[in-house]
């Protein structure tokens, strides 16, 4: 790889366990802009005066952004370096958590929380590269400890968003990633390899970009009230990006999406699972907590507390599945999938009590710790080493692009039913992870 560093060719200065530790704490603070953020809903939606719809953007922003952020740093991570890529986006991640602080609209919020997830994306997408960089004798040990990390911080970040939310401020909980920050310094000690300086195609990113966006904002035209003439430009607007991006892929294989990692078939698959994976947790910690919240009077603390448990049962998961081979991974995966959709499906009924939607949202988050993990673990044995940066940070694009999907659809659908009954529409999407993991072949 030409722009991260290898955990262990810094060996004995820096060990597979430290290496875990380092890269987990770079990257488990993004996880709080979902599940803590989450959390606090209920709280953002009386303080801004805004519906179940419009804050469903706060979710749904930062899952574009987070995305896209680790798709462009990935890239700028192979052509600059990690030393280099990574202090960029800590900048950005303290400049968006300021302007989320300051917010006093919902608007500025969701700017703001734009600004923050591109940053943490950053982040991400350097901790990504760098663990995708671990050598192959090395890797089960790390990933078993990146998974465990992992899974610690899924499973604290309701408590935390609870906590925070409680004791000081949903202003704190929407800017927790920032957090990310402190082990930057740390993290830099493993990114030895210079960048390769080639071009990061902004061309292509900007394609990129504007096709998902466009795609994100259409599921929820109709809760945004836009016109027709706005949903014609957008529509104009993906098909326009999308046949774009089509078109650089093809004139340049090795560009902002590199053919030679797109065409392969099991980067695809992996990328796709972990996309419903994602898609089933953000809806469920989007449509919860107001569940609890408006249905059975729980406090932003209570849900926290909650959803603990069966968090921590993800953090044991996980770290099985970083000792499981490949396909042991995978229909670990599956299982944990196919429980939290069976799980939603169950919970839709609305009218047995609180604690069925409590364990659908914790089988969620148990399959993302999990997915966490097998996929990561997969998807770095695939990636060429000149392209490490950037398929990890197309990986982590589509995995959130999905959760944003998953969140946009649940806040499309919240204006004609009640939250409850949403959570079946939910339940597709670790149904479908679930039987791409199980039916997928080793390849």
């Amino acid at each position: 790889m030409t722009a991260t560093a290898n955990p262990t060719t810094a060996a004995p200065r820096i060990g597979p366990a430290s290496a875990a530790l380092r890269l987990g704490a770079l990257f488990g603070p993004s996880v709080f802009g979902v599940t803590a953020a989450a959390v606090a809903l209920p709280e953002i939606a009386a303080a801004l005066h805004a519906g179940p719809a419009q804050v469903a953007w706060v979710l749904t922003a930062h899952a574009l952004a987070l995305g896209v952020g680790t798709a462009v740093f990935g890239r700028l991570a192979d052509a600059l370096g990690v030393r280099a890529a990574l202090p960029i986006a800590a900048v950005v991640l303290v400049a968006g958590a300021v302007v989320c602080v300051a917010a006093q609209s919902l608007g500025v919020l969701v700017a703001g929380r734009l600004v923050l997830a591109a940053g943490s994306g950053g982040t991400a997408a350097a901790g990504a590269a760098l663990l995708a960089g671990v050598e192959p004798a090395a890797r089960p040990r790390v990933l078993a400890g990146y998974g465990a990390i992992m899974a610690v911080f899924a499973s604290a970040a309701t408590l935390a968003g609870g906590a925070v939310t409680t004791w000081l401020s949903w202003r704190v909980t929407v800017v927790l990633p920032v957090l990310s920050v402190a082990a930057v310094p740390f993290c830099l000690g493993l990114a030895l390899r210079p960048g390769s300086r080639r071009s990061v195609d902004a061309a292509g990113a900007a394609a990129l970009t504007a096709a998902v966006s466009a795609m994100l904002v259409l599921v929820q035209a109709g809760t945004l009230d836009l016109g027709g003439p706005v949903v014609a430009v957008l529509a104009a607007v993906l098909v326009l990006a999308g046949g774009a991006l089509a078109r650089r892929v093809a004139r340049r294989p090795d560009g902002f999406v590199p053919h030679q990692v797109i065409g392969d078939p099991g980067y695809r698959a992996s990328a796709v699972t972990g996309a419903g994976v994602f898609g089933g947790l953000f809806a469920a910690m989007y449509l919860v907590p107001q569940i609890l919240a408006g249905e059975h009077g729980w406090s932003v603390l209570a849900i926290g507390a909650a959803l603990l448990p069966g968090a921590a049962v993800g953090a044991a998961l996980a770290r099985w599945a970083g000792s499981l081979g490949a396909r042991g991974g995978r229909l670990l995966l599956a299982g944990t999938a196919l429980a939290a959709a069976v799980a939603l499906a169950a919970a839709a009924t609305g009218n047995s009590g609180p604690w069925p939607p409590v364990v659908a949202a914790s089988l969620c988050l148990a399959a993302f710790a999990v997915s966490q993990v097998v996929i990561t673990g997969d998807v770095s044995a695939r990636l060429p080493v000149p392209l490490r940066g950037a398929g990890m940070g197309l990986l982590n694009l589509t995995l959130f692009v999905g959760g944003g999907a998953g969140s946009a659809v649940a806040g499309a659908l919240a204006e004609s039913l009640d939250p409850s009954r949403i959570l079946a529409v939910a339940a597709l999407f670790p149904l479908a992870a679930a039987a791409l993991a199980a039916t997928r072949r080793t390849t």
